[in-house]
């Protein structure tokens, strides 16, 4: 027997209840925390568990999941989801994996195999409990973490905080010690929840940018003002979206006006870009489908130039030569001349500030240029290239360094 509880499982009034409810299940399934996602549909003796992605809030978006098996250990477990097809990109599914954990630090993959719109994996369980993730999940308590550990240094202090549909803060960091009208240099991640590889890559960026006794990041703290938003949606990374808000809206889609009421987040970050200018634009995600890391830029804005198309050829090429994981090919068909989705924020950064800016992509799956490597695309990789993207960043702006 199988048991999922969700918030209406349990009666506040009676722990005795809950208790002894939760001690007639011989496998428990659930998703009710931090991040997230899954409905269980049925669970049979042999270890065959049927499950459902559980949309975003208010959004029909679906894909990511991340739930835990307690009771676990010495089952052979056999897990399908059945409303993969129902995803908002099936196409993913194929050749795919998931992670398992048993602590949510240490993660390794398991394959999965799609047919007939249902994902199913397999996994003969030595514990008795089993975390499983489309990715490597990183939680809130790790971001909070992440801006405790930052803001505790010298060299970095809280620029601004702006506030979520649901009120919890977006931090903006501003990293360096350079003067006021120094070039301005913005990183964002997270716009998509579930992408949760942005956030790792980010604790590599920042790692790295707060080590002294680099020689390279102590220059570019004294010539840039770093100005970075590790997680643009806490309210969906909380709740286990894929791409939305609480309020149902894609961040990413939200660039051209966004609206104080249901994308807050953007229009504070977009309102601080105003104020301190920005001369180079990243926007780091993660790609369902595609097995390797790239970038995507705003060829497809007005007005984009021969300057401009010079310099993002030229750090594609740079971030390659910090970081052979990074392909300086595009994985997305570039816009045509003036066909670019300004709603987006690296087409919309560039076109109003007339910068450098590109969208990061990296695998939830394994990177294909990795030849038998059991982690896939994992925490490690994330971190090395959220901390090698500091040397494009110095070629750019002509900085010399050591990587």
């Amino acid at each position: 027997m199988c048991r999922h509880i969700g918030s209406e499982g349990l009666d506040p009034d009676s722990s005795r209840t809950a208790v002894l409810y939760l001690t007639e299940a011989k496998l428990f399934v659930d998703a009710n925390f931090d991040g997230g996602n899954i409905d269980l549909a049925d669970c049979r003796e042999n270890g065959e568990i049927e499950l459902r992605i559980r949309p975003d809030s208010a959004s029909s978006h679906a894909q990511w999941f991340y739930f835990r098996v307690l009771g676990a250990g010495g089952q052979h477990c056999k897990f399908s989801i059945l409303n993969a097809g129902e995803a908002s990109y099936p196409e993913a599914w194929t050749d795919g994996s998931v992670v398992m954990s048993r602590n949510q630090v240490d993660w390794f993959r398991v394959p999965t195999t799609y047919a007939d719109g249902c994902l199913t994996f397999s996994y003969k369980c030595p514990f008795e409990v089993l975390y499983v993730a489309l990715s490597p999940p990183y939680s809130y308590d790790r971001h909070q973490g992440l801006i405790s550990n930052a803001l505790a240094t010298d060299t970095c202090r809280l620029a601004a905080v702006v506030q979520s549909v649901q009120g919890r803060p977006v931090e903006v960091l501003q990293i360096g010690d350079a003067p006021e009208k120094s070039p301005a240099v913005w990183v964002i991640a997270r716009q998509h929840p579930g992408e949760p590889m942005a956030e790792w890559f980010m604790e590599g960026l920042i790692e790295r940018l707060l080590s002294s006794p680099d020689p390279l990041t102590t220059k570019l703290r004294k010539t840039l003002r770093f100005f970075l938003v590790p997680n643009m949606n806490p309210d969906g990374s909380i709740a286990g979206n894929l791409r939305t808000n609480a309020a149902g809206v894609d961040l990413n889609r939200a660039w051209a006006a966004p609206d104080e009421q249901v994308s807050p987040e953007v229009a504070g970050v977009m309102h601080l870009m105003k104020e301190r200018g920005v001369d180079l634009f990243l926007d780091i995600h993660g790609d369902e489908e595609f097995r390797f890391v790239f970038a995507a830029g705003c060829e497809g804005i007005p007005d984009f130039c021969e300057r401009m198309a010079k310099n993002d050829q030229n750090f594609r090429q740079d971030f390659q030569s910090a970081n052979a994981d990074f392909l300086t090919r595009n994985g997305y068909p570039s816009d045509p001349p003036g066909g670019a989705d300004l709603s987006i924020a690296c087409n919309q950064i560039g076109h109003r500030f007339r910068c450098l800016s590109m969208t990061i992509e990296m695998p939830f799956k394994e990177n294909a240029a990795r030849v038998n490597d059991p982690e896939g695309w994992g925490i490690r990789h994330s971190k090395e290239l959220g901390a090698a993207i500091l040397y494009p960043i110095a070629k750019k702006f002509q900085l010399t360094g050591t990587t």
